[in-house]
């Protein structure tokens, strides 16, 4: 189900990663494009949305192949903000809704922007008994990276999940295990374009056991 496209075009930020909702993403900003771009959101509190590259690169350089992106994207509302020096601004992200991309333009400044209409979230659903190890593994993940964090001179790291934590929800421990696996971003986007919790789930489940990492 999808709602009306919005009113207001959505600035893009490209990547060559995905964004999962309730994801966490860290960025380094640098270039000029994206610099009045990210101000301007956290001044407003608005959002603006991530999209996984097909093909180009994340920063222009001459020569370089066009950026193209997946129709399917992950707005980013921006949680931390700092700007330590003249050019340069470290923000930390959360992602929130899945949208979908209807048309797409780049402005003079190098800046995407797109007519989008929201997707729906996933639907809150407990994790199943025969998938209930792969949200244990994750579970013990995390408590063994708080367990590093905690060390001495390890405090200021941040962890790869935050919470709060939704071990029991099939849409969360699937979403978070996207975000950790070592598999290409084509197969991410693919399952975050999943609207089904659970195959989502399942899928996942099925490469952790390839690895041995979840039986």
């Amino acid at each position: 189900m999808t709602t009306q496209p919005l009113t207001q075009p959505m600035p893009l930020f490209p990547l060559g990663t995905v964004l999962f909702p309730g994801g966490f993403l860290p960025l380094r900003i640098f270039e000029v494009r994206y610099l009045d771009l990210i101000g301007k959101c956290h001044k407003v509190g608005a959002p603006f949305g991530v999209v996984s590259l097909t093909q180009g690169e994340e920063v222009r350089r001459a020569g370089a192949d066009a950026e193209r992106f997946a129709s399917i994207g992950t707005m980013a509302s921006i949680r931390a903000f700092d700007a330590p020096q003249a050019g340069l601004i470290q923000i930390e992200c959360e992602g929130t809704q899945r949208f979908r991309i209807h048309g797409s333009e780049v402005q003079k400044n190098g800046l995407w922007i797109a007519d989008i209409s929201p997707l729906s979230g996933d639907v809150d659903l407990a994790v199943p008994d025969d998938l209930r190890s792969t949200a244990d593994a994750l579970r013990r993940l995390v408590e063994t990276l708080e367990e590093r964090r905690l060390l001495p001179g390890n405090e200021q790291v941040r962890l790869p999940i935050q919470a709060p934590f939704r071990f029991d929800d099939c849409g969360w421990v699937a979403n978070r295990w996207c975000e950790l696996l070592p598999v290409p971003a084509p197969l991410k986007q693919r399952l975050m374009e999943l609207d089904s919790p659970l195959m989502r789930l399942e899928l996942v489940s099925d490469l952790l056991a390839r690895t041995g990492i979840a039986r």
